[in-house]
């Protein structure tokens, strides 16, 4: 029911209201109402109240979305003397069998809705007896059969919605004659014959859906008489194909779908001066030639997909750098040296889009036609599992279903260990800024084992396709079981029942499934299914696809719900795994080599322990002796080689740890454990060590046989040494080894090992060309202080905000940092931000809602909650990162900067100038008009959106490394930060930071350490120098 009925009808209800109005409804049409309500059930009609009265039940609208009960009568007939029904909407109501004849009697009925009901039988022909209907809509029902040619009467229908029935035959030449369509949609039914030519006679027609309706194209000459065209959608044609259909035509178009068509040739120029368009879907079919270079010219368009066909030439540099959502993975592009040499992660998918005759070795794999594998023969995988949409988990005790938490976007690649996944689409017509890509179960599960019940709490749902990808497998035949569950619809017989799902799957392009339904293949929602199939991999990659052909419900429980929906993926072969060259020979290498480093271990811990310098003196003691280390072990001769005896003069700065030393000469490290290492990485990659360590660590796991990196010829290093006098130092040396040695990411720094001799503890790092963001941002003068551009600060925040969501979300270790700022956030020589100092850094269990501790991190960065009562979550971390993103846009210190004197910090001025609508104000006035003001208003309210008081109101990191990358829009009403003094909760809060000048470090046991540096200082007095490894000789 439009817009305006439901203004009228409101109207109408005032009048019926009016004290002494007397006009009823007739007899003959109060009678026909007690007949339609006996037969179709709906007993909860008031015929003691007159329908036209206003009185009684019969004009009800439920507060859930598309759940409607009401009869609307017109009672200005005959001088207002007369009323008639002119509408009756039920929707939702369950109701079912036919419709009675006495639905004819309502001769002045206009407006008709039985959507999403059980309503069956032939196209019932009372209503092409309706002469006077307006807007019928059907949707979602049980009717089968031809539409009848009768209904070529219904000459003043403008809207008509037959979709998700299952009508069948040709469309009767009878529809001709609805000459004042505005609106005709007949997606999902099973009609056939060709599309044909007559619907040019609907001239008038502004939206028109074909979608899944199982009819033959070619797509009519004659729809380019159709000038008013808004939102034209067909899919899944079948049958033979065509060029592209003549749009010239219309100009008004915002919505174009054109998907699986059989269209071939160019695209057409003039799609680029269509510019109100906003969707174009040309996906899956045999599209060639290059982009036309109008396209540019599509301002307003937020959605382009271009899947699926065969378009050649280079991709211009402006689609490479948009945040507008574009998908032209698996095309036949031409790769150049300015292309890109690996899968983008933002909103410009990628995958499989350069022919394989253009591209050279060197770029990544995803880039190229059917994503071949680059790794060797004795890196090959023989099984995959993968939880779609949800966390890691163990079946049986044995098989670890890897987690799939990526929270996508509509194009997206995402890039696993030994897998990856493509999605493509929006969810249309829902009406919300942001897709939900993965379902949590709604419908309570049934027929699943307690052990298996983890695969089906989520699922990762598509709109259009989604494909994932089994890499570097070895070839040979393998056993693909999919498992799926309907989780989102509700087998309770109300309106949500009534939700059909079906969607194709194909396994190395085959198609396997057709109109695959979960719910009717499993016996209802929440009932498990596994679908087993024997798949061949002959090139080392294993590709499932998951397509919607536009079949199924689209608007049952709401608008956007449909498309494919898989739980878990699970791969093994169908023959015994062959065993790698010289897989006895690496054993014995293992084993000899763990038996060398725990003898070198317990050496190690005995000569200490002799010498008194780990005599159980204090518990930091004997955490040190307890250290089963993972990284690379350093004699405090190297160490102090390399740093001239920790000469002063190569002293670069010091801290809560201790010093920071660079590297005069390079040390001869051993040589035994650099080949061990390098032998261990070939087939033992990702094993799982254990780390004993103090109770408040818990345990440490993944690593590499306790070694992390490669020392090679080039390599570049500093060193890091306690202080003999710092007990801190102690505690985050054991929980900074720990940790970081556990975790691998491009935006965490990287730590090649340790030395623990005497009473002397040294880290050794990666070296960062450019120091730290502090030193970047806030340098005193020019020596120290990088000019940094837009794009720079924008791709420092963005790294930043991916290596939090791999340590809150993505790695094996769940790790609250708590000491998020910029002088912890180090740049390498191409300025990608790097998170470092891992001391203070928290283990944050998965059954823990948040973890209880002592205060310690840095004041002006902590969030509220933490700095005021110990309550640590990973939203501490999230709250820190939008101080840092707000310093990153502004070029100023949030401690260090007062605007004015009524402010105590940055983060204050930033919630004055939102309130103001100024936040522009903060941009750093060094970049002067060089700076995109879209994607800086985005930073800034992500920033504040980070920074609210309510730790449960900030967004997860995934969601901010989604919303910096243009994937999700940013919320329009930003909430309450809560730090204003209007809120008395939290007027502490602003008394808590009262020392903005000085910047204040606390201890692990939360007592505060003044520091008379400032940051800046710190950070200048922290450079870093170079140092080059020798290579160990053969």
């Amino acid at each position: 029911m439009g817009a305006e009925p439901i203004i009228v009808f409101s109207v109408l209800f005032i009048f019926f209201t009016v004290p002494g109005f007397s006009a009823k409804l007739p007899a003959d049409e109060l009678k026909a109402l007690k007949v339609i309500g006996t037969r179709l059930g709906k007993r909860d009609w008031d015929f003691g109240k007159d329908p036209c009265s206003g009185e009684g039940n019969w004009s009800s609208v439920n507060e859930k979305k598309g759940v409607e009960s009401s009869v609307t009568c017109d009672c200005t007939f005959h001088h207002n003397a007369s009323c008639h029904v002119v509408t009756i909407a039920l929707k939702a109501q369950n109701l079912s069998g036919s419709l009675p004849p006495e639905l004819s009697k309502l001769y002045h009925l206009k407006h008709l809705s039985l959507m999403g009901n059980r309503l069956s039988g032939p196209f019932p022909k009372v209503l092409t007896n309706i002469t006077t209907l307006r807007n019928l809509s059907i949707e979602g029902n049980l009717f089968s059969g031809p539409i009848p040619p009768e209904i070529g009467k219904l000459i003043r229908i403008e809207k008509m919605v037959l979709s998700s029935n299952a009508f069948t035959g040709e469309l009767p030449v009878a529809l001709a004659k609805l000459t004042n369509l505005t609106d005709m949609r007949i997606n999902d039914n099973h009609f056939s014959g060709r599309i044909p030519e007559f619907i040019g006679n609907w001239t008038h027609v502004q939206k028109l859906h074909i979608q899944g309706s199982s009819l033959e194209g070619p797509i009519p000459s004659s729809i380019s008489a159709l000038t008013s065209l808004s939102d034209l959608r067909i899919s899944d044609l079948k049958g033979r194909g065509s060029t592209f259909p003549p749009l010239s035509t219309i100009e008004s178009l915002k919505t174009l779908v054109l998907r699986k068509c059989l269209i071939h040739g160019e695209i057409p120029e003039y799609i680029g001066d269509m510019k109100k368009l906003k969707h174009l879907d040309l996906s899956f079919n045999e599209l060639a030639g290059e982009i036309p270079t109008s396209f540019q010219e599509l301002a307003k368009t937020d959605f382009m997909y271009l899947t699926g066909n065969m378009l050649t030439g280079h991709i211009p540099d402006w689609i490479l750098g948009t945040n507008k959502n574009f998908d032209l993975s698996y095309n036949n592009f031409t790769w150049d040296s300015s292309s890109p040499v690996e899968c983008p992660r933002g909103s410009v998918n990628l995958v499989e889009s350069y022919s394989s005759s253009s591209v050279r070795r060197s770029i990544h794999s995803c880039l190229k036609q059917n994503f071949p594998c680059s790794a060797s023969s004795n890196q090959y995988h023989y099984s995959l599992h993968i939880n779609c949409g949800g966390k890691e988990t163990s079946i049986n005790g044995s098989t670890k279903y890897e987690a799939d938490l990526e929270p996508t976007g509509a194009s997206m690649f995402y890039l696993g260990q030994n897998w990856a996944f493509s999605s493509t689409g929006n969810f249309m017509d829902n009406d919300v800024d942001g897709d939900a890509y993965i379902e949590a179960n709604t419908s309570s599960l049934s027929n699943v084992s307690v052990l298996d019940v983890e695969l089906y709490k989520k699922a990762r749902v598509s709109p259009l396709s989604l494909t994932y990808y089994g890499l570097c497998l070895g070839n040979g035949n393998y056993t693909v079981k999919l498992h799926f569950a309907e989780i989102i619809f509700i087998n309770d017989k109300s309106f949500n029942s009534l939700g059909e799902r079906i969607f194709d799957v194909y396994i190395q392009g085959k198609l396997v499934l057709k109109d695959f339904n979960i719910e009717k293949e499993a016996g209802g929602t929440g009932k498990p299914i596994i679908k087993n199939f024997t798949a061949e991999v002959t090139s080392h990659t294993l590709k499932v696809q998951f397509y919607w052909a536009g079949r199924g419900t689209t608007g049952i429980p709401l608008r956007g719900f449909y498309g494919p929906l898989i739980s878990a993926i699970s791969v093994d072969p169908n023959f015994e795994p062959p065993s790698p060259p010289g897989k006895n020979w690496d054993i014995k290498i293992v084993v000899g080599a763990a038996a060398v480093a725990v003898v070198l271990v317990l050496l190690t811990l005995g000569i200490l322990w002799r010498k008194g310098w780990l005599g159980g003196k204090t518990s930091e003691d004997k955490e040190l002796r307890g250290l089963d280390l993972q990284t690379g072990l350093f004699t405090l001769r190297q160490i102090k080689a390399a740093t001239k005896n920790f000469d002063a003069e190569n002293k670069l700065g010091e801290g809560g740890f201790g010093a920071v030393f660079k590297i005069s000469e390079p040390p001869s490290f051993t040589c035994f454990f650099q080949k061990l290492q390098q032998n261990l990485r070939k087939r033992f990659d990702g094993l799982v060590i254990k780390m004993k360590t103090s109770e408040k660590l818990n345990k440490i796991g993944l690593g590499r046989w306790g070694f992390e990196g490669t020392l090679s010829d080039g390599t570049v290093i500093a060193v890091k040494q306690l202080s003999s006098k710092s007990k801190q130092g102690n505690r985050e040396f054991v929980n900074e080894v720990g940790m970081i040695s556990a975790l691998q990411h491009p935006n965490l720094v990287k730590l090649y090992g340790c030395c623990i001799e005497g009473n002397q503890l040294s880290l050794v790092y990666e070296y960062m060309e450019n120091n730290s963001l502090s030193r970047a941002l806030f340098g005193r003068d020019a020596t120290y202080k990088l000019k940094l551009n837009w794009s720079t600060r924008q791709n420092i925040c963005v790294g930043i905000a991916r290596g939090l969501a791999y340590l809150h979300e993505e790695s094996t270790l769940k790790i609250v940092h708590r000491d998020i700022k910029t002088s912890n956030v180090l740049l390498d020589k191409d300025m990608n931000a790097k998170i470092s100092d891992f001391g203070l850094a928290k283990l944050d269990e998965d059954d823990n809602t948040h973890i209880s501790t002592r205060i310690a991190g840095t004041i002006g960065y902590m969030a509220p909650e933490y700095a005021m009562r110990g309550y640590l979550t990973d939203k501490a971390d999230v709250y820190s990162f939008g101080v840092v993103a707000l310093e990153i846009v502004s070029g100023k210190s949030n401690t260090n900067y007062r605007p004015k004197e009524e402010f105590v910090y940055l983060l204050d001025w930033a919630y004055v100038l939102q309130e103001r609508g100024g936040l522009l104000e903060l941009v750093d006035p060094d970049l002067g008009s060089e700076y995109s003001s879209e994607q800086a208003m985005v930073m800034l309210n992500v920033a504040l959106l980070c920074t609210n008081a309510s730790p449960t109101l900030r967004p997860t990191m995934s969601q901010v490394v989604s919303m910096l990358e243009g994937r999700t829009a940013v919320q329009d009403l930003l909430s309450d930060p809560g730090f204003s003094t209007i809120n008395s909760k939290y007027k502490a809060i602003r008394n808590f930071w009262q020392n903005p000048s000085e910047t204040q470090s606390m201890s692990v046991y939360g007592t505060y350490t003044d520091s008379s540096e400032t940051v800046t200082e710190k950070e200048e007095n922290n450079r870093l120098l170079r140092v080059s490894f020798h290579t160990c000789p053969e």
